[in-house]
């Protein structure tokens, strides 16, 4: 049990469907947590974009919760924010525009053309970021020659995360960790890339102050201390990206330890001491703190191909019915009888960093039947990543341990199949809310309450590991050389399709 009198510290994770407030003593130990989700909007084919008050709203209520649920000795907050997202302001910081996510892939074109141009991979090595829509360089070029009255009435181009601090401190600030995963940021110098905000039209004075992940604003404004129930006077940690944090969350800080997490989506990332990305650019780079960086590559299509699978392969079993469709893949063999997936249905991220990929079924006969079809989803999942474990490789990094999270661990199989497809063992820690947990860490830190996040390690218990078995283990082994040459043999076809049927995808 926790003792009430010992300080805490609220982690704020801002997500893409919701935020979630957990409270930390500095054992790690979790006091209390609220998470309230809204909605994010898909008004036209590629665009995901969100009302920003919403989620300020649901940042208030989330840290209301906690507060009423735990002792007087709140320490301070201290923020997650999913990367990648933009937002336009008037000159008084109110929202022009919607809450770009990362998941708006509306600039695709502007992505593709600036990352063939001779400058792209450039860009890429110097701020940490591939050039794909994801991103807000590409995303404020869209607005510039798509809505360019709109595009000259913005002030400030702020992330998520920034506008929250901004409402609740009156600080416009960012940090070093969501700049860098911008494309607008020098990693080295840790300032606006010049380049790069030539490219995207706009001046550093139109973005936030570039502060460090462990900057401590001073307060809360009267309206938001009235609205969180805290004093105003609470200190506020700027905190930092999601993916980075996880890392903390999972405990996976030293060198060589792999953080893999896997919801609706999927990601891999290792901590390093330089930034680095590799020459091919198959993996982004971002910053955590001074001397850690995590170097990795997301995925667009994890738990959600599951979710296809069952809305297009098994109906029938209903909105909640995961557990019968991983038996429905239990039944076929490893390999799935030589079926293989290309799981791009919502196109991709690393190592390719495209959004002209679509989702493919490759090897079928009159011998596969609804298993084959289901197992080989789960598998291209997990071979994509595996393909980003070997980009991270690739870039230098040595890989000793993989510790993973997210809903997919609660499957046996799943588990199982990422061992035997990476072809290592995975641990899976228990108890931590990722993100969250790595926020408060972090906090923790800057406050002063515990000497570094280095503790994440031994906060972090591993309930459970999953070993490749070696039969399993070699027949993937073969088989992903075959994934990975599919890409480039169908690449032209992705193309083709895309022109064939505009409305599937962003102009």
């Amino acid at each position: 049990m926790a003792d009430p009198r010992r300080p805490l510290v609220i982690g704020v994770d801002i997500g893409t469907t919701s935020t979630k407030a957990v409270a930390y003593d500095v054992d790690g130990v979790q006091l209390a947590h609220h998470s309230v989700g809204y909605p994010l909007d898909e008004p036209q084919p590629g665009y995901a974009e969100q009302d920003a008050r919403h989620i300020y709203a649901a940042v208030l209520e989330s840290v209301r919760t906690v507060v009423a649920e735990t002792p007087p000795s709140i320490a301070g907050l201290s923020f997650s924010t999913a990367m990648h997202s933009l937002i336009g302001l008037d000159p008084d910081g109110h929202p022009l525009t919607p809450s770009l996510t990362w998941a708006d892939a509306r600039a695709s074109r502007q992505a593709e053309r600036l990352r063939a141009a001779p400058s792209g991979l450039a860009l890429h090595r110097r701020t940490g970021t591939p050039v794909h829509p994801m991103a807000p360089l590409p995303k404020l070029l869209w607005f510039a020659e798509q809505e360019p009255a709109l595009f000259g009435r913005v002030a400030y181009w702020v992330g998520i995360k920034d506008w929250v601090l901004l409402r609740l401190c009156d600080a416009l600030v960012t940090d070093h960790s969501v700049a860098s995963a911008t494309g607008l940021m020098d990693l080295r110098q840790l300032s606006w890339d010049e380049e790069a905000l030539g490219v995207a039209g706009i001046t550093a004075a139109q973005l936030p102050e570039l502060v460090p992940t462990t900057t401590v604003l001073p307060g809360l404004t009267a309206e938001a201390a009235a609205a969180t129930g805290l004093p105003r006077d609470t200190p506020v940690v700027v905190g930092a990206g999601d993916g980075p944090l996880a890392n903390l969350g999972l405990g996976a800080v030293a060198p060589g330890v792999m953080a893999c997490t896997v919801g609706t989506s999927g990601a891999m990332r290792v901590m390093v001491e330089h930034p680095a990305v590799d020459p091919l650019g198959g993996v982004f780079c971002y910053a955590l703190t001074e001397r850690r960086w995590v170097v990795g590559g997301a995925i667009n299509n994890g738990g959600i191909v599951l979710d296809w699978v069952g809305e297009a392969l098994a109906p029938e079993l209903g909105d909640h019915a995961e557990e019968e469709l991983l038996a429905v893949a239990a039944r076929a063999p490893v390999g799935s009888g030589g079926l293989i997936m290309l799981p791009y249905l919502l196109n991709e991220r690393a190592p390719h960093w495209s959004a002209l990929p679509r989702g493919a079924y490759v090897g079928l006969t009159t011998g596969h039947r609804r298993p084959h079809l289901v197992r080989a989803a789960l598998e291209g999942v997990c071979q994509q990543l595996a393909l980003v474990l070997a980009s991270v490789r690739a870039a230098g990094n040595e890989v000793l341990e993989i510790r993973a999270s997210g809903g997919f661990a609660r499957s046996p199989l799943w588990r199982q199949m990422l061992a035997d497809v990476l072809g290592m063992p995975v641990r899976f820690p228990a108890g931590h809310e990722g993100s969250g947990f790595g926020a408060a860490l972090l906090g923790m830190q800057a406050l002063g309450l515990i000497p570094s996040v280095d503790v994440a390690a031994d906060l972090v218990r591993i309930e459970q590991t999953a070993r490749p078995a070696p039969a399993a283990a070699a027949t993937y082994a073969a088989l992903l050389p075959l994934f990975s040459e599919l890409y480039e043999a169908l690449a032209p076809t992705f193309a083709s399709l895309r022109r064939l049927a505009p409305g599937l995808s962003p102009d």
